[in-house]
């Protein structure tokens, strides 16, 4: 036999020389959880290794990331029922925690990549990334409104990146006229183009106590049946100004990621989101699973897939294993 295919596996040097897909700690978002406390570390049962932080451990955990190499961070806020109404007014005022929390952050490590969470379910007393009417049904153009005031106090306060996440329709052209009005014009937005209607989303709900409180979100989130639709929402993206496109959640998707990466020139991220790592995390603490090589082997997967960034609860466990 002339061609030995084998002959490139023989060891474990001769394997890393000719690997396709390479995954670097600087290429991995690490989402955190913030509470309204200046000391507070919450363990959040269904998301094993991390916790709800108030400010001063969260700037610890920050620094703990940074020396381990990771470079970037996206911010969720659990936000107490006092501060949540039908409008999510809090989510802009002044006195908002999260938005103090990105001035701190950015204070003390301004060589960080800080990314925020656009959308209302966090503020609302609905429980839904948009404006929910009379009727029940969610008010497309009613939530624009919000959700630009919103991403103006967090352009304000410094983050980096904003990350609308609600899904509604002509939200990232509305979003970046109106920071680009107000002179925010180097914010980046890596929109969650492809934001599916999935079940692994469990954990992550309990962490923000964000479960919408009547009906679900499957007339905004993306029918898990579709795919060509993905690409219609990735062209409305780019064409309304996107920095970035995302497909939620990663590994049910890894198809939708490769399409993407295929039809647009801007980075593409994915989010492995909480029920992807709470499954790993709960096999491999049964030791039905090797956790380790479970992360490994699921993180290349997106990456092999076409996805330039991975925003992932197993960033830390990955850099501290390349460390």
């Amino acid at each position: 036999m002339h061609n030995r295919p084998r002959r490139n596996r023989k060891s474990a040097a001769l394997r890393s020389l000719v690997r396709e897909t390479r995954l670097e700690v600087s290429q991995l978002i690490y989402p955190l959880f913030l509470l309204e406390a200046k000391k507070a570390n919450n363990p959040i049962l269904s998301l094993p290794g991390q916790s709800q932080l108030g400010l001063e451990d969260l700037l610890q955990e920050v620094e703990t990331s940074m020396n381990l190499g990771i470079e970037s961070f996206v911010l969720f806020p659990a936000v107490e029922n006092k501060h949540k109404d039908k409008t999510a007014t809090y989510s802009y005022t002044a006195d908002n925690f999260y938005l103090k929390t990105i001035r701190e952050v950015k204070k003390r490590f301004p060589e960080c990549v800080l990314m925020s969470d656009v959308a209302m379910d966090p503020y609302s007393s609905d429980g839904h990334d948009g404006y929910v009417d009379n009727n029940g049904k969610i008010d497309n153009d009613r939530t624009l409104p919000i959700l630009a005031k919103m991403a103006l106090a967090q352009a304000e306060a410094g983050i980096d990146i904003l990350g609308p996440s609600d899904m509604m329709d002509g939200r990232v052209g509305y979003l970046r006229e109106a920071l680009d009005e107000k002179g925010y014009t180097g914010v980046s937005i890596m929109s969650y183009t492809a934001k599916y209607a999935s079940a692994f989303y469990g954990p992550f709900r309990d962490a923000l106590d964000s479960a919408p409180k009547g009906g679900d979100k499957k007339t905004y989130q993306m029918d898990f049946s579709n795919k060509r639709e993905a690409l219609r929402e990735a062209m409305l993206d780019e064409d309304e100004g996107a920095d970035m496109l995302m497909v939620k959640p990663a590994l049910c998707y890894l198809d939708i990621i490769n399409d993407l990466k295929t039809f647009s020139h801007l980075p593409i991220a994915a989010y492995n989101v909480s029920g992807e790592y709470a499954m790993v995390k709960a096999a491999g603490a049964r030791g039905w699973i090797n956790e380790t090589a479970a992360m490994e082997e699921m993180l290349l997967s997106i990456r092999r897939a076409g996805a330039d960034i991975i925003l992932t609860y197993f960033a830390k466990d990955f850099a501290s294993l390349k460390k």
